[in-house]
């Protein structure tokens, strides 16, 4: 019995060692099996990734959230007579108004702040709000003037994280400076009704703009139109947005921050972009939006009109890994390729377990490359990384191989593979026409390769000496 298994071993080791279709099948079992740790190497990517978001997250409990900024919003209440069954009785109804003109220019001073070995990007800000309101008209909400509660009109500016406020919010009215307070009263409705707050690509949870400031004001019934101004150190975690809510919006940001990703609902009418920095305007109207310029109650929101801009970091360390990731089929395929066919041009016998120890090295590759980025960049952790894997492979080779010759040629081939994937992944717009033409290349070279071999007689060279011998 136990001979009967050595020789059932040795069938299937020499099966697998002079069978051509029995070596290419194991080399595709190979590779499959090679997979199951790729993926867990995408798994920890994310889970990576999940990490800095959480980094993000804590960052801007300390410092403070996005920022979407809403108003100012003139708000007037009127009273109202009312009639049931048994008595009459007087209620309150609130009239809210826009501005007819928004300005606001501001200066974005971006900050790197450090949790852990993650980076998240802060800002300070400096804005000037300015504008008019029209005159205030409330004959289309009711015909009692002498009900209408001037000395409890209502200025209020809606900020989504308190915190982010640097210094006391004067807003002057016309020729009155008023000190703003803390809170909104519940008979403003700022609801944004949006769903989140970007930091960048991810989202990290939901944030509703329902806190700001709001003041009393004094108003002028008998001007045709009445001037603010109100100044804004403010600061925030890498996204800064804007409601359009005056009938004509005009947003000017400059900042110092090369790499600006422009969101919302309106995209700069103008902006110009180099590395010392931004420069963007827009310009909105009140036609852009789906609310109007003066409601009661709450019969409409502010929502779906907001615009700014993101603080992008163009080089992601977590997606430029997952997408190096994707390609370690293709290396896996094309190192197996190489060695298969230096088995069969050169006579040479390679066996699984060794393609085996070719493969976890090229898979170690992607989980050095993760932890190195996430200390010196991933331009650097690639080149690094690469370079030993290039080191480790190649002594490998002149060690199985016995030749120089192949092991210098092997060196080549990583060299190029690996200059290869870096050039895709730093291409993204041409990636798919580059990898494609490549790809071309390397099957094109493969079939130079192999079109004077007789597949169905291929030998070693054993073999052939013995089979000449039985000739002779």
């Amino acid at each position: 019995m136990e001979q009967k298994q050595e020789s059932t071993f040795e069938k299937v080791n020499n099966a697998i060692k002079n069978s051509i279709s029995v070596k290419l099948l194991s080399i595709g079992f190979l590779i499959a099996i090679l997979l199951i740790p790729q993926s867990m190497i995408k798994s920890l990517i994310t889970e990576r990734q999940s990490n800095q978001f959480v980094a993000v997250n804590e960052v801007s409990d300390s410092w403070a959230a996005p920022l979407e900024l809403t108003g100012p919003i003139l708000t007037i209440p009127f009273e109202v007579t009312l009639k049931d069954k048994e008595k009459t009785y007087r209620t309150k109804r609130y009239a809210h108004f826009l501005p007819e003109e928004l300005i606001i220019d501001g200066d974005l001073k971006p900050e790197t702040r450090k949790r852990g070995i993650y980076e998240v990007i802060v800002y300070s800000t400096s804005l000037s709000v300015t504008g008019k309101f029209s005159k205030i008209d409330l004959s289309q909400f009711t015909d009692q003037p002498d009900h209408i509660l001037w000395q409890e009109a209502t200025l209020s500016i809606g900020i989504p994280d308190m915190r982010g406020i640097q210094s006391d919010v004067k807003f002057h009215l016309k020729d009155t400076s008023y000190r703003m307070e803390p809170g909104i009263p519940d008979f403003i409705q700022l609801d944004l009704d949006q769903n989140d707050l970007k930091y960048g690509t991810e989202s990290i949870r939901e944030t509703r703009n329902q806190t700001g400031v709001n003041t009393r004001v004094k108003l002028d019934l008998k001007s045709k139109e009445t001037a603010f101004a109100v100044d804004l150190d403010i600061r925030g975690t890498k996204t800064l947005m804007f409601n359009p809510v005056g009938k004509t919006t005009k947003v000017k940001i400059q900042s110092s921050w090369p790499h600006p990703s422009f969101a919302g609902q309106f995209l700069p009418d103008t902006h110009e972009i180099s590395d010392s920095g931004f420069t963007a305007t827009w310009s909105v109207f009140d036609l852009n939006r789906n609310y109007p310029q003066q409601w009661l109650g709450k019969s409409h929101s502010i929502s779906n009109a907001d615009f700014g801009v993101n603080l992008y970091q163009p080089v992601d360390n977590y997606q430029q890994n997952t997408r190096s990731a994707k390609y370690a089929v293709l290396i896996l395929f094309l190192t197996f390729l190489s060695f298969f066919f230096i088995e069969v041009l050169n006579k040479k016998k390679i066996h699984p377990v060794q393609y085996i120890l070719v493969g976890l090295t090229l898979t170690i590759f992607y989980t050095l490359l993760l932890s190195l980025s996430e200390l010196i960049g991933f331009s650097g952790a690639y080149w690094v990384a690469s370079s030993l894997i290039i080191a480790m492979l190649t002594a490998y080779s002149l060690s199985i191989l016995k030749s120089k010759k192949l092991a210098g040629f092997m060196l080549l081939f990583f060299s190029l593979i690996y200059s290869f994937i870096f050039v895709i992944l730093r291409m993204e717009d041409f990636s798919l026409l580059v990898g494609s033409f490549g790809l071309l290349i390397v099957l094109g070279f493969c079939m130079f390769l192999s079109r004077k071999v007789d597949w169905y007689n291929i030998k070693s060279s054993k073999e052939r000496l013995e089979n000449n011998q039985i000739h002779a």
